[in-house]
């Protein structure tokens, strides 16, 4: 069935949008472990794509290497590790929401300027003619 169809490195960086050269790098640094065929070839399973994807999104969001690595190794544990892995991502989304908080004011400091910029250009034109 579908647990048993693997994918070659090639594949997987199609299926998950990252070179294979990242995937590599999650590899060498335990936030994926890769099976290998009998000739030393990295083959992939369909539940590594999801993984795969999560682990990016816990980078792009802002999670340390060494919090996802944590977040790995508890995952490959199994189903025991759940409220560890649930308490991780708790504070996880906790973090998240400040950053989201940070932006906002960042968006609001600059449509202030941008404001600012309009209506003194408008004036600007207005006295001048």
């Amino acid at each position: 069935g579908k647990e048993s169809s693997t994918m070659k490195i090639g594949e997987i960086s199609n299926k998950t949008n990252l070179p294979a050269s990242t995937l590599r790098y999650y590899e060498k640094k335990g936030l994926l472990k890769v099976d290998r065929d009998k000739n030393g070839r990295r083959y992939y399973k369909e539940s590594d794509i999801e993984w795969i994807k999560f682990i990016r999104r816990l980078k792009e969001t802002g999670m340390l290497i060494k919090d996802i690595q944590h977040y790995s190794e508890l995952r490959y544990v199994g189903s025991i590790t759940m409220p560890e892995r649930l308490q991780i991502l708790q504070l996880h989304r906790n973090y998240v929401l400040e950053q989201q908080l940070k932006w906002t004011e960042y968006l609001q400091n600059l449509d202030d300027k941008i404001e600012f910029y309009q209506q003194s250009i408008k004036n600007m034109t207005k006295h001048n003619l």
